[in-house]
């Protein structure tokens, strides 16, 4: 990416994880608990960012990285980084036209973003203002409401389709409740005060979109528009996902055309079936910690997910945070990796502004971090440049000393 220098705001902001406290700080009290907070205890969410405790890099040195590119392609699309925008649901709660905002940074910088289902912006507004946004749908189980959303996402112009798999009902989100989000969004006193105290969200994000857009829909859970977020029957529509089978997702790839990807598969059998039905992604997640609590971290088992899907580009989500995450995931076999609540961050403290800054930050450290490692293209990288802490194993990869043990896969 192209040199660019940061406003005074986005200075200070070095890395990923800076945008955190500014964001706790920008944000009401039950917005911020909303995007931080994943389900029960955070043991999956916590996991998630010590699994890329569990490898450490073996680099090559005295090679010529002056030239290295860190461009990937998937589905045809050349992309500029190996990391993508995941989707968030609420978006446009935390920063004015969120998704929008996400999926315009996303284009600039030509890397993927995928829009969530659970929004409040028109699927078909982010996509008239930023082609090339992948589209994550929430399905429920019957077969017309299924085929009416998949027509309406067709017709918007979207040509890739995430089902999102892992929510089949409702997590316990105990975490949201304690610091004051719920679903539906109900008006108390404390609710009030935290967005008194905090006039600029108060102003430019909140009011600004009930004066110019009116109160808030689920706009994209079905073909129609759904409830406003103050409306109890929120969550039938959260709810409504049990009845969701493989012979659904087998209709699903009969009626559309384009990449299809899979995504919140955690176990290899899983990822083998999807790929018979003809699924053309995965994406290995735990949804960030924010569905079952303690289910496993992607990156520990992304290795033999991939090896059950060689034909099928795998990609991971939960707990990505910095340029040698990225690393870490693609030399265990994964295409290209997702970050979602840093950018979530990112739109609130500074928009579309603070996105951009945000890819930059982390486009900067892969290039950095390849050249470290010793390598100039990412198909150079392989798990012959990792070492697992907790056991390795002697690993014949060809220019590679045996005593550079690598990861058992």
């Amino acid at each position: 990416m192209q040199a660019h220098k940061p406003s005074r705001r986005l200075k200070p902001i070095l890395s990923l994880d800076d945008f955190e406290p500014a964001a706790q700080r920008f944000l009401p009290r039950p917005v911020f608990g909303y995007i931080a907070g994943a389900a029960e205890t955070n043991a999956s969410l916590a996991q998630n960012r010590l699994s890329f405790q569990d490898y450490d890099f073996v680099p090559n040195v005295l090679v010529d990285v002056s030239k290295r590119s860190s461009q990937v392609e998937l589905f045809g699309v050349r992309y500029a980084s190996p990391f993508g925008l995941a989707p968030f649901g609420l978006a446009a709660l935390s920063a004015y036209r969120g998704d929008i905002v996400l999926a315009r940074a996303a284009q600039q910088a030509n890397v993927p973003m995928i829009m969530s289902g659970s929004s409040l912006i028109r699927l078909e507004d982010v996509a008239s203002v930023a082609q090339g946004t992948w589209f994550q749908a929430y399905l429920p189980g019957q077969t017309a409401q299924i085929t009416q959303l998949i027509d309406r996402v067709r017709a918007a112009g979207f040509g890739t389709l995430v089902i999102t798999v892992d929510t089949p009902v409702a997590a316990n989100r105990e975490n949201n409740i304690r610091t004051g989000f719920s679903t539906p969004l109900r008006p108390t006193v404390r609710l009030a005060w935290d967005g008194v105290t905090h006039p600029a969200w108060l102003l430019g994000t909140f009011l600004k979109t009930v004066l110019k857009h009116g109160m808030p829909h689920f706009e994209n859970n079905y073909a129609t528009r759904g409830a406003p977020i103050l409306s109890p029957s929120v969550l039938r529509d959260f709810s409504d996902r049990g009845h969701f089978t493989w012979d659904h997702l087998a209709m699903i790839r009969q009626m559309w055309k384009g990449p299809l990807v899979v995504k919140g598969i955690l176990n290899r059998h899983d990822a083998a079936r999807a790929c018979q039905t003809g699924a053309d992604g995965i994406i290995v997640s735990n949804h960030g910690g924010r569905q079952l609590d303690g289910s496993v971290a992607p990156l520990r088992v992304l290795p033999g997910i991939v090896d059950v899907c060689r034909d099928v580009p795998v990609m991971i989500d939960s707990g990505v945070r910095r340029g040698t995450d990225v690393l870490k995931c693609l030399a265990l076999g994964a295409k290209l990796a997702f970050v979602g609540r840093p950018f979530a961050y990112a739109s609130a403290i500074a928009g579309e502004a603070g996105v951009q800054h945000g890819i930059r930050l982390l486009a900067d450290e892969v290039s950095r971090d390849m050249g470290m490692l010793g390598i100039t293209s990412l198909d150079q990288l392989d798990a012959s440049f990792l070492m697992q802490k907790s056991f390795t194993v002697p690993v014949s990869v060809p220019g590679r000393h045996p005593t550079d043990q690598a990861v058992a896969r």
